[in-house]
């Protein structure tokens, strides 16, 4: 059975297909350390090996995401096993939701890789249907999570939204006050509106929110 391993972290891909040939298992490793490489070429080169089945991180560095790759791989025939060292279960879902069949984390036991590659093998399922299920209803939801907090800070103006980015730098109210040059009254005003429109009640939780979703504030 042909194995293809897509992973940034060299060692622990080393070693994993080490004791996968040990098997007789047919593993290549795609290397992402070339400065060429990106994305496209790397499911090429996968594609190109035509493996039963693909062990995937999501994390792969410079290259970005590898959530992207789940689908097209899937498309190719193989079995796609992300391998992470995530444990947002979101993420999880979201990868099952692209086309995973099984999610591991990297910290399991060498043993519990193997099994699942026999499970692959011999055509054995390797989640049931309701733990699939939840996955992807935890991602589901908090894509819609995410989706309404974007929506509720696009909702600040554009005062609101530069001390919100102030409190991102670790600005105290008192600086941002100075900086703005009004009194810290005003400051203080903008901030309780920021945290009522946001439905938060701590600015810690305002600005996690703002850093979870990605948000920047306006450019002057």
């Amino acid at each position: 059975m042909r194995i293809t391993i897509i992973d940034d972290h060299a060692l622990f891909a080393e070693s994993v297909a080490f004791s996968l040939e040990a098997e007789g298992y047919l593993v290549r490793r795609i290397d992402l350390a070339d400065r060429h490489a990106t994305l496209a070429t790397v499911l090429a080169a996968a594609a190109r090996n035509a493996p039963r089945m693909v062990l995937l991180d999501l994390s792969l560095g410079r290259l970005g995401d590898g959530l992207r790759l789940i689908a097209p791989l899937s498309a190719t025939g193989a079995a796609v096993i992300v391998i992470t060292g995530s444990v947002d279960r979101s993420r999880w879902g979201e990868a099952v939701r692209h086309g995973a069949k099984a999610v591991l984390l990297k910290t399991c036991p060498l043993s519990e890789v193997m099994a699942t590659v026999r499970r692959v093998r011999d055509g054995l399922p390797l989640m049931t249907p309701d733990e699939r299920a939840a996955l992807i209803e935890v991602a589901l939801h908090d894509r819609d999570e995410l989706r309404d907090l974007r929506g509720r800070l696009e909702r600040l103006t554009r005062r609101e939204s530069e001390v919100l980015g102030a409190l991102m730098t670790g600005a105290q109210v008192r600086e941002i006050a100075r900086t703005s040059v009004v009194s810290e009254a005003t400051v203080r005003s903008q901030v309780k509106s920021i945290l009522a429109k946001l439905e938060m009640s701590s600015q810690i939780a305002a600005v996690g929110a703002a850093f979870k979703v990605g948000w920047h504030p306006p450019e002057h």
